[in-house]
């Protein structure tokens, strides 16, 4: 109950993007790179927000997801299979899910070639702007779809399906900081409101829309059950 009167709050009060207060990072990091490339940006000369620092966040991320999934897969007693690639793309079009062009200023999940794709540039913009934690959140729910394809769970709405790996984020975050393979900082609790804020639908979006993910407060509120409770809200039966 705590945590989600903070995210409200930080919510309510993100009205623009600031930098990161705090660095979010794996409890026992894994020592390889995504190969992300030099993504545009300023470096900062302490060594911080780096591209370099966002490129070992991002397979950070991924490594943990994978453990994550592997262990509720094993623990349910079934065959898991890591998503097979991650992708970063720099231009509209560079990368195609079964013969769709992804866009800019995007992350997503292809079921047609079980890969993740994101534009580097502005996954790279997000983790400076908000912070490292955000890029664990955003790893986080795309990797819950690929779960939901290896489950077999296929929502009616788009919004049920997005809310659910909002859902399946907070529990994959909140359950690995329980166990000592995440370390959740103060400022990365406004990281990830902020972050939540900035990818909610825009008032008046109509909740059965084809595409529709939901609010800032409905996707913190699915965030925030999974933090707290795990995958029991999360519904994956």
């Amino acid at each position: 109950m705590a945590l989600l009167a903070l995210f409200a709050a930080a919510v309510t009060a993100a009205g623009c993007l600031s930098a990161p207060g705090g660095d979010r990072r794996a409890a026992d990091p894994a020592p390889s790179a995504t190969g992300a490339g030099d993504p545009a940006g300023s470096q900062d000369p302490d060594g911080t927000d780096t591209p370099e620092e966002f490129a070992a966040d991002i397979d950070d991320a991924r490594v943990i997801a994978e453990e994550y999934w592997r262990d509720q897969f094993q623990a349910s007693g079934l065959d898991f299979t890591p998503v097979g690639r991650l992708i970063p793309y720099r231009r509209a079009g560079e990368v195609d899910c079964g013969g769709q062009a992804l866009g800019r200023n995007n992350a997503a999940y292809c079921s047609a070639g079980d890969f993740i794709a994101y534009d580097v540039n502005w996954a790279f913009a997000a983790f400076q702007q908000i912070g490292d934690a955000f890029i664990f959140y955003l790893l986080g729910h795309e990797y819950a779809h690929a779960v939901q394809l290896r489950l077999g769970i296929r929502k009616q709405f788009t919004i049920q399906q997005e809310l659910q790996a909002d859902c399946m984020a907070g529990a994959y975050i909140g359950d690995m900081e329980r166990r000592g393979r995440l370390s959740l900082q103060p400022d990365d609790t406004d990281e990830l409101a902020r972050g939540l804020e900035a990818v909610g639908d825009d008032p008046g979006q109509p909740w059965f829309a084809e595409g529709a993910h939901g609010t800032a407060r409905q996707r913190t509120r699915a965030f925030v059950n999974g933090y707290d409770d795990s995958l029991k809200p999360c519904d994956l039966s």
